[in-house]
C-alpha cells in the first residue's frame, strides 16, 4: 500500500470541493428565479442568496485548504505542521 495514498485521496476530495463551490456560483443565478416564484420564500430572498453564496464560498475555501495541506504532505522533506 502506498504511504501517500491518503494525501492523494484528500487532494482529489479537495478538488471536488472546489469544483462544487464553483459550480454553485454558476448554478445560483439559474435557480433563484424558480425560488422567487414560490410565494412562501418571497420575503426571504436576500437571505437565501446570502446562504447559497455563503455555502459556495466555504466549499471553495475548504477545498483550497485541503489542497494546500495535503499537497505539502506529498512533497519530500520534513512533515508539515498542521
Amino acid at each position: 500500500m502506498d504511504d501517500n495514498l491518503k494525501p492523494k485521496i484528500q487532494l482529489v476530495w479537495g478538488v471536488l470541493l472546489v469544483l462544487a463551490g464553483v459550480g454553485m456560483f454558476f448554478r445560483i443565478p439559474q435557480v433563484m428565479p424558480q425560488i422567487r416564484q414560490i410565494e412562501y420564500f418571497a420575503a426571504v430572498i436576500p437571505f437565501i442568496y446570502f446562504c447559497m453564496y455563503f455555502v459556495a464560498v466555504f466549499l471553495i475555501a475548504g477545498g483550497a485548504r485541503k489542497l494546500y495541506l495535503n499537497y505539502r504532505q506529498l512533497k519530500p522533506g520534513p512533515p508539515p505542521k498542521p
